[in-house]
């Protein structure tokens, strides 16, 4: 079985699952997620629809070889017995309100299993632990469970998927540093016009021999290069969070890109698969394929185009920092998990940043007031 490949598909494309553009039917979800094409990397999470992505997912794998393909799944919010938030979502299967550290096992073989049911699938090749809190970054009954269910064959890798938003730099290195010894795998936010903060983990990736993989490398969609100013977005979209004036900004230094890519013969997404790649312990990129509304480019050919990503590198040293000098987003916004700004009690994605938490940023050599705060 296959690890991650260099590129990769989600079930939250398509605009079914999560909210991002138009939905599409699910003929064409289908066969955006059906592995094959030069895309052979397929992820989903068992929260997104509440199971229906996973079902999905299972059709769109119906009659492909088991070996062809890398099955990555995400399990770590509460469908089952916890109660929508709002836009929050589900609570994590951590809650204290839900259960104790002694049913922290139980749940993550029960959740596991179910989403395999409902794929169709004996294992995964990768199992994230999703949206964790601070008790799932730091819990050894959390992780001690993950392990369980690699020991039981439900899966052959293990892996932390922090968010949903942008963030939680510190946390996770401190998972890094108490469990590396047990996880495979990593994934982060991170593309040309968002350096911070997903650059400040990849040291401890590297030194504890994590590979990652980065989302959200089509920012928002501007690298598909069809969002322009004026673009209209949907009352429901997500993106409708971002600032105003995000995609003038985007779109200006961008432009200040597409020459590097030119000179490649890549397309602006492809510029932003490889310029991620270019990091050190990278490993799989894995854009969100978006339908927009007024479908100049259909997502069929966005799929096309992530699937002809080089495998190779291309961009050299120079320009990996000629990239990242024109998208510097530091201090552009407030982040999740651990931040110097946050006071009062611990909530599901953000917390004070404890005296622990300020010793192993000075071991990082990380200023939390500096380096994890807007400017």
């Amino acid at each position: 079985m296959p690890d991650p490949g260099h590129v990769a598909v989600g079930t939250w494309s398509g605009g079914r699952f999560m909210r991002f553009g138009e939905a599409i039917d699910d003929d064409r979800l289908a066969a955006l997620l059906r592995p094959g094409d030069g895309i052979d990397t397929v992820l989903t999470a068992d929260a997104y629809g509440a199971g229906e992505a996973d079902a999905l997912l299972g059709w769109a794998l119906a009659g492909v070889p088991r070996d062809a393909y890398c099955l990555v799944g995400a399990v770590g919010h509460d469908f089952y017995e916890g109660e929508r938030e709002g836009s929050k979502g589900f609570p994590r299967f951590t809650d204290p309100r839900l259960r104790g550290p002694d049913q922290y096992a139980s749940y993550l073989r029960m959740a596991t299993e179910r989403s395999l049911r409902r794929i169709g699938a004996d294992a995964f090749d990768l199992l994230l632990l999703h949206n964790p809190d601070r008790i799932g970054y730091t819990s050894e009954a959390v992780w001690e469970g993950m392990v369980a269910l690699r020991d039981a064959g439900l899966t052959r890798l293990l892996g932390v998927a922090p968010g949903p938003a942008n963030g939680f730099t510190l946390d996770v290195i401190d998972c890094l540093e108490r469990f590396g010894d047990l996880v495979d795998w990593a994934m982060v936010i991170l593309n040309p016009l968002e350096p911070w903060p997903g650059e400040l983990v990849l040291p401890a990736a590297q030194r504890y021999d994590i590979d990652v993989i980065t989302r959200v490398v089509d920012y928002g969609g501007l690298f598909w290069d069809d969002v322009v100013p004026g673009h209209a977005f949907a009352r429901h979209d997500h993106r409708a969070f971002r600032p105003d004036g995000w995609v003038e900004a985007g779109r200006e230094r961008l432009e200040r890109m597409r020459p590097i890519a030119e000179r490649h013969g890549l397309t602006p997404l492809q510029l932003a698969c490889q310029w991620n790649l270019a990091h050190p312990q990278v490993r799989s990129t894995v854009p969100t394929l978006i339908e927009e509304a007024d479908a100049t480019k259909p997502i069929e050919a966005k799929r096309a185009e992530l699937a002809a990503v080089p495998r190779e590198l291309v961009l050299d040293d120079d320009e990996v920092a000629e990239i990242r000098a024109i998208g510097d987003n530091t201090g552009c916004m407030d982040l999740k998990g651990a931040s110097p700004r946050f006071d009062g009690e611990p909530q599901a994605d953000r917390w004070p940043l404890t005296g622990d938490l300020r010793a192993l940023a000075e071991r990082w050599a990380i200023e939390p007031e500096r380096d994890l705060a807007p400017v």
